[in-house]
């Protein structure tokens, strides 16, 4: 029978990192999260957590004052410590569409120069097929240079973690992949995640490859139904039809299912954009054929330009000095995260149309001003004054607070009783009795 002592390290705390390491924690295990920026450590010593996440400080700060979670900037005594390694660093896309390694070989790098017995490498990181075996290449090459002992075990459990809902996907997830290649690693995965088998969550025990490949499979097949149905909406305003009424039906087939199937300015953030582009890049790699995942990306493309082009309509193709709201920054609600957002693509694409931009965002609007300074937006107090003065009203993430605005307020505030809902959060025959030119996506 094989040991294990509970004791885990997770290197880097972004999103996947600190989430992962917490929630770890709540399972009982002992763990320690690394990162090199010491200011970012520093911060979480004092429990302050730097992205926004729902429910990630209680877990954050009741295992913290529990001992079982701690934060370092020490890599050696994070490695020393741990019998469990996982990285979660980022793989940010290149030009050309693939996934840059460079921080996981680097880390991965860096952990076997202070290996001191058997280890476990996890990969939790999303990478493309075959990062395993270069993990374990480069970890083996490391430890033969120092004439260490060349005991370890690489491992994949990519993560399925929704923004906004990342505490919940961890801690009561539809499922947990782990690649292995020994039965020792498997034993030792099964402990870690042991709290989620008594709660019957299906594991899936399979290879390095396979593991690596469920990940891209699943994030491309989500994609393609985001980017299914808005074709499907696109449709519905030439011919009259209402695809919420066909998404409705749709997703009562159980074959198809109703998740996924809202239209809207097509899909953003950290996993979508960049899973798919990699997967593509994969395929050709490989000489295999990704015709839908090609197309789903191209469509993706397009849907964000197409909102402009429904704003640009409304005013004689012109935006020049045009005052607009725009309401939403983050790509998604309950969370801060810009990357790829499709409301921050609006933003910008209607200051390059010449626009006055009037923007208020509940969470993103401090990250936005940190990472783009250039942009030349106006940052609001709230949605009311967003909207004060305003020609058009854009609704780009369906934050709560949005679902429920005094609209009789939003009205006298506005100049032209222009309403774009491209999320459709509203009904457009209520809205047309309110006297707003309503326009949703996929609605006549």
């Amino acid at each position: 029978m094989f040991e294990f002592n509970n004791s885990i390290s997770v290197i880097g705390t972004g999103y996947v990192g600190l989430v992962s390491g917490a929630c770890l924690s709540e399972f009982g295990m002992n763990v320690i999260c690394l990162d090199k920026d010491e200011e970012k450590i520093k911060r979480l010593k004092k429990l302050e957590i730097p992205i926004y996440e729902p429910g990630l400080y209680d877990i954050v700060k009741k295992n913290v004052n529990m001992e079982r979670l701690s934060f370092t900037n020490d890599l050696k005594y994070a490695v020393e410590n741990s019998e469990v390694i996982f990285i979660a660093v980022g793989t940010p896309p290149l030009e050309d569409g693939s996934a840059d390694l460079g921080y996981v070989l680097k880390a991965v790098e860096e952990v076997a120069e202070y290996m001191n017995g058997y280890k476990i490498i996890v990969n939790k990181s999303t990478v493309p097929v075959g990062t395993g075996k270069k993990v374990k290449a480069k970890v083996k090459e490391v430890l033969d240079r120092r004439g260490a002992d060349d005991i370890f075990d690489i491992v994949s459990n990519p993560e399925f973690l929704r923004e906004g809902a990342a505490v919940k996907d961890f801690t009561h997830p539809d499922r947990v992949v782990i690649g292995v290649e020994s039965k020792r690693a498997e034993y030792i995965m099964k402990q870690i995640y042991n709290v989620l088998y008594l709660i019957s969550v299906p594991f899936v025990i399979t290879n390095l490859e396979t593991a690596e490949m469920i990940k891209y499979a699943s994030n491309a097949f989500l994609a393609v139904k985001i980017s299914f149905i808005n074709e499907m909406a696109n449709i519905c305003e030439k011919i009259g039809a209402d695809v919420h009424h066909v998404a409705k039906a749709m997703g009562h087939d159980g074959r198809i299912g109703s998740k996924f199937l809202h239209p809207g300015p097509g899909y953003g953030g950290s996993c979508f954009p960049k899973d798919t582009r990699a997967l593509a890049y994969t395929a050709r790699e490989f000489g295999a054929k990704s015709s839908i995942v090609e197309t789903v990306i191209k469509v993706n493309e397009n849907q964000k330009e197409r909102m402009i082009r429904k704003i640009k309509c409304k005013f004689s193709g012109n935006l020049k000095g045009v005052n607009i709201a725009l309401l939403g920054l983050s790509f998604k609600p309950e969370t801060d995260d810009l990357r790829e957002s499709p409301a921050l693509y609006i933003g910008n694409r209607l200051v390059e149309e010449g626009a006055e931009v009037n923007v208020y965002d509940p969470a993103a609007m401090t990250n936005c001003q940190k990472l783009y300074p250039e942009l030349k937006i106006n940052y609001c107090r709230d949605e009311y004054e967003a909207c004060t003065n305003a020609e058009a009203v854009i609704l780009a993430t369906e934050w709560n607070q949005f679902r429920s605005m005094n609209l009789s307020r939003i009205k006298d505030k506005m100049k032209r009783l222009l309403f774009l809902d491209i999320r459709n959060v509203y009904e457009p025959e209520k809205m047309k009795k309110l006297g707003f030119e309503y326009e949703g996506v996929g609605r006549k």
